[in-house]
């Protein structure tokens, strides 16, 4: 036992457990900075990161219907939202597909809707990957797929991984 400046006689379990308390309290204190952190990054970087996976899936797109020519079916619409820097792609052509990018950078997150139309009239397929901005430990914003945590570091690398599922008409 140990003596406070109280007076009173510390008991060993009370010191134990105010030592672990105190290292909870620097634990959470230290999650709090680098969730401040991150959201100071994505008011700084996310619109631009927005803008640049934007740009790079537009071009993305041209290219591949440049690829394929004049084929009606390979046919892909991209559509501006308005709405923080969110798209939609659509292929009418079967199998049609839709892919839906709508961010929120005050949760810091981006939620991509696929739909899949089916050519043997069953219902749509709907898959949906969540993604989340994430700092790099260096003061850079990337991209993360919350379900596997798969970080794509660059645009190009996030456009491969959306338009697949919209170039072929099969979900991931």
């Amino acid at each position: 036992m140990m003596a406070t400046s109280t007076g009173a006689v510390v008991a060993d379990w009370i010191k134990r457990i105010a030592d672990e308390e105190r290292k909870r309290d620097e634990v959470r204190v230290r999650e709090e900075e680098l969730t401040a952190r991150k959201a100071q990054l994505v008011r700084l970087n996310g619109r631009r990161l927005l803008d640049e996976l934007r740009a790079t899936v537009a071009r993305d797109l041209a290219v591949f219907q440049d690829e394929c020519g004049s084929a009606r079916a390979r046919h892909i619409v991209f559509e501006d939202t308005g709405l923080e820097g969110g798209f939609v792609i659509r292929q009418p052509a079967s199998p049609a597909v839709s892919l839906t990018v709508a961010p929120n950078l005050e949760a810091s997150a981006i939620g991509c809707h696929y739909r899949f139309t089916s050519t043997n009239g069953l219902p749509p397929r709907e898959d949906r990957v969540d993604l989340e901005f994430a700092g790099d430990g260096e003061e850079r914003l990337q991209l993360k797929h919350r379900g596997t945590g798969q970080v794509f570091a660059t645009a190009s690398a996030l456009s491969e991984f959306l338009l697949v599922p919209v170039f072929t008409g099969r979900p991931r």
